[in-house]
């Protein structure tokens, strides 16, 4: 018979039992952290997200968008309508025919219902980048009312796409006067038991919307619309896709930046929507292969990233520009760099069109998210609680504080990065256009989290600044306890206009890093 030494089974009990207390706390921290993740990015309603391709119904060859029933990706966008040269009131397509002559000239009536024969959903856009959207110059309400209802009943929509650019997004008016008559059609819709969904499409730079932008979104929100989504043309960033940015890495920043934009918008039409329910509120366009700006190419292999990044983030649309450009150019198109209506301009190759790409993983439909209302999330209970040191990895931000860039610290549970030296900056001053802040949000607080510890310089590192000494380029001193570099030689002026006037002082403060650089060798 085999014997036990008991001092050896209580020894391995005790350990059993701490490991057992360990895992126990290791699982509750996790399903706290869960719960909590799930609260705060939980979405109202279906979440399936959809995709569809925008079609230019008038562009020449004409596409076959009707054939798209027999894909994966059954879903088209319609574009553009746009009044009528001359009739202002009038719909048209393009500007070059209206709904009868479409009908008559472009079958279009007949090809829509083909499509949605074969489980296709439709959605028409107004308005686009080269003509007058219908509240431009129509400056009749009823009228206006009357013209947007005439495209909606005539082809049976329940989604309609709002593409405002260029001064049509500057048109503060045509905004006022767009807005009353949305309202009206959605609030008539939904008394009477129907659904209209109303998405704006905008223009964005790697900074997300534009003040135009905003003021559109603001705007519809004032009035009572109920937006189903903002959708960005991650495309033709220009100048502010910077020197060796990739345009992948320009659509997501510009993503990150617009739902930004739209919590701040949200909240400031006193309703509060989680970060789950923003990201759903929110659709991605680029415009495939070659960008109008001829250094702008959007590649398959970015086709692949964006599509990764919007499911990961589960983005409520995705489209492209557009359906008839989708194959790459015949040997016969010579200058690639030159945006075709009818090709993409890049070797699209055996790695499948840009439809497939961007629609993998979509499995919704225009018509099913379409009756989708918002709702306003509950605000976590935590968010009114104070900062607490002990489990905040960061120090709790003070208005009385200097913070060199990339000091990172927390408020409101966040933690924030310093993009340059800041000084009496809120973190989370709702600015909408990212330049006006000096702060970026990297992230929540997490559950569990304790101080990191902040590299600090040793006193009497630098010697302080004194306005009877003379500096030379690369000198550092200590002002207010902040150290600063020398840029040139100088005198007497101090350190604190470099704040206020980096470009003209002579002194820079060091960074974050430059501390921690310091710190280490020491």
């Amino acid at each position: 018979m085999e014997t036990f030494n008991t001092a050896t089974v209580r020894k391995l009990s005790l350990l059993r039992l701490l490991i057992a207390v360990f895992m126990f706390f290791a699982l509750s921290s996790g399903v706290v952290y869960a719960v909590y993740q799930w609260r705060a990015n939980r979405v109202n309603g279906p979440t399936d997200p959809w995709f569809a391709s925008y079609v230019d119904v008038t562009a020449t060859p004409m596409y076959a968008f009707e054939n798209l029933g027999s894909t994966s990706h059954k879903d088209a966008i319609l574009s553009f309508i746009v009044s009528m040269p001359g009739k202002p009131c009038m719909p048209s397509w393009g500007g070059a025919y209206t709904l009868y002559q479409a009908s008559v000239s472009l079958d279009l009536d007949r090809r829509i219902a083909r499509l949605q024969e074969q489980g296709g959903s439709v959605a028409v856009s107004f308005g686009g980048k080269l003509n007058q959207e219908l509240a431009d110059n129509c400056t009749n309400i009823q009228a206006l009312y009357t013209a947007y209802q005439s495209v909606i009943d005539r082809y049976k929509i329940d989604t309609i796409d709002l593409d405002l650019e260029g001064s049509t997004l500057s048109n503060a008016a045509a905004m006022v006067r767009r807005a009353q008559a949305i309202y009206r059609l959605q609030s008539v819709r939904r008394a009477a038991g129907g659904k209209l969904a109303v998405w704006l499409t905008l223009p964005v730079t790697t900074q997300g919307l534009s003040q135009a932008g905003t003021n559109a979104v603001a705007t519809m929100l004032s009035h009572g619309v109920d937006l189903a989504g903002v959708n960005i043309m991650t495309m033709d960033f220009g100048q502010s896709l910077v020197s060796g940015q990739s345009m992948i890495s320009g659509a997501e920043s510009a993503a990150i930046q617009s739902v930004r934009q739209l919590g701040i918008l949200y909240q400031q039409a006193g309703i509060y929507l989680n970060n789950g329910t923003l990201w759903s509120k929110l659709g991605l366009t680029p415009m495939i292969g070659q960008n109008d700006d001829s250094k702008e190419v959007f590649t398959v292999s970015d086709a692949k990233a964006l599509n990764a990044f919007a499911l990961s983030h589960h983005v409520g649309r995705m489209s492209m520009w557009s359906a008839n450009r989708d194959l790459t150019c015949g040997g016969n198109y010579v200058t690639l760099s030159i945006v075709s209506n009818s090709c993409s301009g890049v070797n699209e190759g055996a790695a499948g069109n840009f439809a497939d790409l961007l629609g993998y993983g979509f499995k919704g439909s225009i018509e099913l998210s379409a009756g989708l209302i918002t709702k306003a999330d509950t605000k976590p209970a935590y968010l009114n609680t104070p900062d607490n040191p002990a489990t905040s990895p960061y120090p709790i931000w003070s208005a009385n504080s200097a913070y060199l860039e990339g000091t990172k610290v927390v408020w409101h549970h966040n933690v924030y990065q310093a993009k340059w030296w800041t000084q009496g900056d809120l973190p989370d001053d709702p600015v909408l256009q990212s330049w006006q802040t000096p702060w970026e949000l990297i992230g929540p607080v997490l559950p569990g989290e304790k101080p990191v510890p902040q590299a600090t310089l040793p006193a009497g590192t630098y010697p302080d600044w004194s306005g009877t000494v003379t500096y030379n380029a690369g000198d550092r001193v200590l002002f207010n306890g902040v150290p600063y570099q020398a840029k040139w030689w100088n005198q007497g002026q101090s350190p604190a206009a470099a704040s206020s006037n980096p470009g003209g002082s002579p002194w820079a403060p060091l960074t974050q890093s430059q501390i921690n650089a310091i710190t280490n060798k020491t």
